[in-house]
């Protein structure tokens, strides 16, 4: 579950040196992984390996090596000249008793496979000349590519395509993801990721302590909430929903049944007069009060037994979500900031953050999407262009001093402590109005019943994945509350939950 960033994994490989495992043999079993993996893909016919001059091309004439001591036939195009090789890819590059091939687009041909080999997950600077061509030749060839670590022309830390980048059917990891295996668009040309395990004892993670994970059930599964056989409601917590007006009502309400079916025992929508009715007639279980003002609002909160808040689904640009906003902050409850709520302090976002650190006590998510995120955060995303998503997603938890969640195919949640998670579960059907609407209710859900922010957002984010999955195609967000009883007998099977 843990991702490293390519510093960390350099440093894995250096504390696994250090206790005694030679680097060639890290590599030797690199290769060995990689020419498994190629055995899998094809059958029979060719196999082409291109490899590059540093250790990811080492991984490479490894392979080409084990898959010709098997009987396959194998090539090698090298990108520079075989003597200029050094360290462990020159001793892997003696493994390789037979000619290598110019590097040259031409020397392609046709083979089954391809194993990009050239260029590993450390690559920094843009793809230029020769590579550049090789790459787009390889990309145009239609054999499948088998990628090591990475495909060649991704950063294996933001996931950034430098300048070109090679599109794999698979890729083959080592020891632990990166981040560019599951941000996009790296996760995209890495095709499927296999992760392979090479020598390097996970004892290494102790020194490392790594701070960003998979978005996967191992991460919170202690934090995971679980209804006792002598529970009730009131121990799972109330949610309230501020609703918008006559003319939009229906996010809140899809928050709020969110909330419901994430777990929390009793949710409240508090809605405008002029909606009541409205809101009333399309709801059941959740419950219905009429707020108009924000004295009302505080009036509602008094009661301490509401303990979380969802603010801006549908909830109106403007002072009266602002001020509903700072009273619920005033009131120390959890949060849940979306669409409306962000936007309201676009000119502002100081003032919400100075607010936020000023309460202490309440845990507050904040769940922008890519659109809403500069209007927060207009100096991270445009002082810093160049920046990853998990970094943009982390200096703003810094800043703002809640959990921030950046919603997309690879939802990034981030706490002001360092930690995030990335997640890959989500089908692309889940991009459908309303749908965020949801996980902001799914999210309070979870905080209504005591789970830390940090997890709670996690949590309601790969729930939000699964729930679009068992949904299908076709999927509106309505469905996503309905299917989530599914998504929950499923993680109990997994957890080993009685139920």
């Amino acid at each position: 579950m843990e991702v490293l960033t390519t510093a960390e994994m350099e440093r894995a490989d250096r504390l696994t040196i250090a206790a005694g495992t030679p680097g060639f043999g890290l590599m030797l079993s690199a290769g060995q992984a990689v020419a498994e993996a190629a055995m899998d893909l094809v059958e029979e016919g060719p196999i082409l390996v291109i490899a590059g001059r540093g250790n990811n091309g080492g991984d490479g004439f490894v392979a080409a090596a084990e898959l010709a001591a098997r009987g396959r036939e194998v090539s090698v195009i090298l990108l520079c000249e075989r003597d200029s090789l050094q360290g462990d890819a020159a001793s892997a590059a003696r493994g390789w008793k037979y000619p290598v091939l110019p590097f040259n687009p031409q020397a392609i041909g046709r083979p089954a496979l391809i194993i990009d080999a050239l260029f590993g997950a450390g690559l920094n600077r843009p793809v230029k000349g020769e590579p550049h061509d090789m790459i787009e030749a390889v990309n145009a060839n239609g054999a499948p590519v088998l990628a090591v670590d990475l495909p060649s022309g991704i950063n294996g830390t933001s996931g950034a395509v430098m300048g070109v980048a090679v599109r794999a059917t698979e890729t083959v990891t080592f020891f632990r993801r990166k981040p560019a295996h599951l941000l996009l668009p790296g996760r995209i040309h890495c095709g499927r990721v296999r992760l392979a395990d090479i020598g390097i004892d996970a004892d290494v993670l102790g020194e490392i302590q790594p701070q960003t994970f998979e978005n996967i059930p191992q991460v919170w599964r202690r934090s995971f909430p679980v209804p006792k056989i002598d529970g009730h409601k009131y121990a799972r917590g109330h949610a309230v929903v501020v609703s918008g007006d006559l003319c939009a009502t229906g996010a809140a309400r899809m928050s709020a049944r969110g909330a419901l079916r994430a777990g929390a025992g009793l949710v409240t929508l508090a809605s405008p007069r002029d909606a009541l009715a409205v809101n009333a007639s399309a709801l059941t279980a959740v419950m219905v009060r009429a707020i108009d003002t924000v004295v009302e609002f505080a009036e509602l909160l008094s009661d301490k037994r509401l303990d979380t808040c969802v603010i801006g689904p549908g909830a109106g640009l403007g002072e009266r979500t602002r001020d509903f906003v700072l009273t619920g902050l005033s009131a120390k409850r959890n949060l849940v900031l979306d669409a409306d709520a962000l936007t309201s302090f676009a000119d502002a976002p100081d003032h919400l953050f100075e607010a936020i650190k000023a309460s202490h006590d309440p845990q507050v998510v904040l769940t922008p999407h890519e659109g809403e995120f500069p209007r927060l955060f207009s100096d991270i995303s445009h002082m810093h262009p160049g920046r990853s998503k998990l970094e943009r997603v982390r200096a703003a938890a810094e800043r703002s001093g809640a959990v921030v969640l950046l919603k997309g195919p690879d939802t990034v949640v981030a706490s002001p402590d360092g930690r995030a998670t990335i997640a890959a579960n989500a089908p692309p059907w889940l991009a459908t109005a309303g749908a965020g609407d949801v996980l902001s209710g799914m999210i309070a859900g979870m905080l209504a019943q005591g789970v830390p922010a940090f997890e709670a957002a996690s949590i309601g984010v790969w729930m939000h994945g699964e729930a679009a999955r068992e949904a299908g195609p076709g999927l509106i967000a309505e469905d996503l509350p309905e299917v989530t009883p599914a998504v929950f007998r499923h993680l109990y099977d997994e957890l080993g939950i009685d139920y």
